[in-house]
């Protein structure tokens, strides 16, 4: 007999979706090892070459994503012999198999004004569905976990938090002449980066912007404030900045995890954050939080104070790895298939 084959849907994969494709990049990468064999893998995905050995890819075009989760999905799942899926924000309306449904944040409900209309009512409608007829729902913190609680009234026995991890190609490495100021993020409303470019000109710094394009409104203010946006860069790349940045500004104004947080705490670079729950909860003593209005002044005070900074960052950043999400994970599916 076989063992259960668990499907994750992997369509993130090449499509510059920050977080939720960095999420599932890593948990590929790392639930074959950890499964220690009791358990087959295989990836939905419109780009079979960016699966990692050890899991299967299944190519799943994606012109249209309704006709995708109505149809092409289900039927993939069904053909395989899905023992479990896993997805994203949303599942299947009809799902041959149970289902884990990962929750990044709920944004969309608690700050309507930072997604767009069209985005919003889809959110709205997706992820109480999912939520709702998920086996367990993965919560990235527990302020996540908080938010479905209070939101839609999941009980807390159903979510399991799992958060994010830190890639180990994030790591100290020497610093550069000509510091700047580093945000990254996708460039939109809710992570507010045009706060941090009205920082950096208050005190005559570079600031670089490091992330999707989701509102070309946006980028036209941060380019007008001398912002240097560079959109999606590739993680070698994104390295690097980190490395040379004199710290990372994120005055975002909701957060359900905060990946970049992290990963600059990994690189030996201070933090600048807003004092938001999510971001509270990830940094610790290890930032400095800061009011949009006072951020510049935060920025003073970590530059200030860089070498406390890095330290506790460094020790913050270990904290938290993905080899421990994808055990948190296969223990998920363990209990819901009744393996645990």
């Amino acid at each position: 007999m076989s063992a259960p084959l668990i499907v994750i849907d992997a369509d993130v994969l090449g499509r510059q979706r920050t977080g939720d494709e960095t999420y599932v990049e890593n948990l590929l990468r790392r639930l074959p090892e950890h499964a220690g064999g009791g358990l087959r893998f295989a990836a939905l995905t419109r780009h079979p070459d960016l699966v990692p050995h050890g899991v299967e890819a299944v190519h799943v075009p994606a012109r249209l994503q309704e006709a995708r989760m109505l149809w092409t999905v289900p039927c993939a799942l069904d053909r395989l012999g899905a023992a479990l899926a896993h997805f994203q924000h949303a599942l299947p309306r009809s799902c041959p198999c149970p289902a884990v449904v990962t929750v990044h944040d709920l944004s969309f409900e608690r700050d309507p004004s930072v997604m767009g209309l069209r985005h919003r009512l889809t959110f709205r409608l997706v992820v109480p569905h999912a939520v709702r007829h998920a086996a367990r729902v993965l919560a990235v913190s527990e302020r996540t976990k908080q938010d479905l609680v209070e939101v839609y009234g999941v009980d807390p026995a159903r979510i399991v938090v799992t958060p994010h991890g830190v890639d180990p190609a994030f790591s100290p490495g020497e610093s550069r002449g000509d510091p700047y100021l580093l945000f990254v993020g996708a460039v939109q409303r809710r992570k507010n980066p045009l706060a941090a470019a009205v920082a950096a000109e208050e005190l005559g710094m570079r600031l670089v912007v490091v992330g999707p394009s989701r509102d070309h409104g946006l980028v036209h203010a941060l380019t007008r404030r001398g912002a240097d946006v560079r959109g999606y860069v590739p993680k070698d790349e994104l390295v690097e900045l980190y490395r040379g940045a004199a710290a990372l500004v994120l005055p975002s104004r909701y957060e359900g995890f905060g990946l970049p947080v992290i990963e600059a705490m990994a690189s030996g670079t201070p933090v600048v954050v807003a004092p938001d729950a999510a971001l509270r909860e990830i940094a610790g003593d290890a930032a400095v939080f800061a009011e949009e209005g006072d951020l510049a002044d935060g920025i003073r005070r970590a530059l200030a104070d860089r070498d406390r900074l890095v330290a506790a960052g460094l020790r913050r950043a270990a904290l938290y790895s993905w080899d421990e999400t994808a055990r948190r994970t296969i223990a998920v599916y363990r209990e819901v298939l009744g393996l645990a």
